[in-house]
């Protein structure tokens, strides 16, 4: 069952929309397979991104983004892919970055549940040993 949210969160969601950049939890996959290079961003709660991530994902919460993105990814116009559960808080901090200057940043619609549900790999916290 879908989480339903609260009209004005989705409000503010469908404005940053408007301005980003989307793609598709198929579009990644195929970059992913077909080794393209980019950043892959989970903006998710730390606690979600401990219970499994797309593989080689990195974290930087949605909560914190803005203030460590410069120094984990310092080159605006690097290729920057965020999701997040799913595409809602990806896409608000899609917007931020592109207000800090970042040029090819790209929210992931569908997000983590998008990826799972198409039964495509994660990395859970045993794999990463």
């Amino acid at each position: 069952m879908a989480k339903k949210h609260a009209p004005r969160f989705l409000e503010i969601v469908n404005d940053a929309k408007s301005r980003v950049a989307e793609c598709t939890v198929d579009q990644i996959k195929s970059r992913l397979d077909a080794g393209d290079t980019f950043h892959l961003v989970d903006v998710r709660e730390e606690s979600e991104y401990a219970r499994g991530h797309l593989p080689g994902a990195v974290h930087i919460g949605k909560g914190v983004i803005e203030r460590d993105i410069e120094a984990k990814i310092p080159d605006t116009d690097d290729v920057i892919v965020l999701y997040c559960g799913g595409g809602y808080r990806s896409a608000l901090a899609a917007d931020a970055l592109q207000k800090m200057g970042y040029e090819n940043v790209v929210s992931m619609d569908g997000g983590w549940r998008g990826w799972t549900e198409a039964g495509y790999p994660v990395e859970q916290p045993a794999d990463e040993g």
